[in-house]
């Protein structure tokens, strides 16, 4: 009769069992990974957990004893070497189950057991979640901003003595450099207008010259165009009297 016996008995006598969760716990700690049914990854992980643990303490009654359970030499090296270094900062939880469904021939549930230690990309995964989560509340962010400002505004201290005093010091050399820099600065507009000034004189000169310049040519051009015409007129009276000779020798032949 099976009083209290909770656990799965996987259809198996006791030495049966034994001898089958033995086996798979050495093909786990060899090979870091293995395809079974789910109802054989629970009890493996019930099985296994506790050797883990085990090999935390490199001694020899701890070695005796998870050999008294694998009786395998490889997989007992293997476990206090290369799984006890990697697991050393893991309190518990060293195994995972991954389902991958129903089997074809009997329909059971099949998964993947693991050591969650030797998934490169597991861990990858769950360091870059772990860098990205943020954890708020609603409203919490209002609330604290809230104290913080309630917060912040008593830390204004008043302004002691020596501040006041440094201050008004200040202020009286501002006001005492104020009139300086006005000073300075209308002498400064001074010579530069006077720079201009004297930059703008010589070529006033330059147009005056220039105009009258024009103005003699502009003379000189109406004075030739006086003479041009003033030239034909004194041509015309030599020319009546060779007009008049024809008159007279008609008459003497008359």
């Amino acid at each position: 009769m099976r009083h209290g016996k909770k656990f799965n008995h996987l259809g198996r006598t006791a030495s049966h069992r034994a001898a089958l969760l033995s086996n798979m716990a050495s093909s786990l700690i060899l090979h870091k990974r293995i395809e079974t049914t789910v109802a054989k990854a629970k009890e493996l992980r019930k099985y296994v957990e506790p050797l883990i643990t085990k090999s935390k303490d490199d001694s020899t009654n701890n070695r005796r004893v998870v050999f008294a359970y694998l009786q395998n030499k490889e997989s007992v090296k293997e476990l206090f070497g290369i799984v006890s270094e990697k697991v050393a900062n893991r309190p518990g939880g060293y195994t995972r189950i991954i389902k991958l469904g129903n089997r074809l021939g009997d329909n059971a549930e099949i998964c993947f057991i693991e050591l969650v230690d030797f998934n490169e990309t597991m861990l990858a995964a769950s360091a870059e979640k772990a860098g990205k989560t943020r954890r708020s509340r609603r409203g919490g962010a209002k609330k604290e901003e809230g104290t913080e400002a309630i917060a912040a505004a008593p830390v204004v201290e008043a302004p002691s003595a020596e501040v006041v005093e440094d201050a008004v010091v200040v202020e009286e050399v501002v006001a005492e450099e104020v009139p300086v820099a006005e000073e300075v600065v209308e002498v400064v507009a001074e010579v530069a207008a006077e720079e201009v000034v004297a930059e703008e004189a010589p070529a006033t000169e330059e147009v005056v010259e220039v105009v009258a310049e024009t103005e003699v040519a502009v003379e000189e051009v109406a004075a030739e165009e006086v003479v041009a015409e003033e030239a034909p007129t004194a041509e015309e009276p030599t020319d009546a009297p060779a007009t008049e000779e024809p008159t007279e020798e008609k008459g003497e032949d008359a």
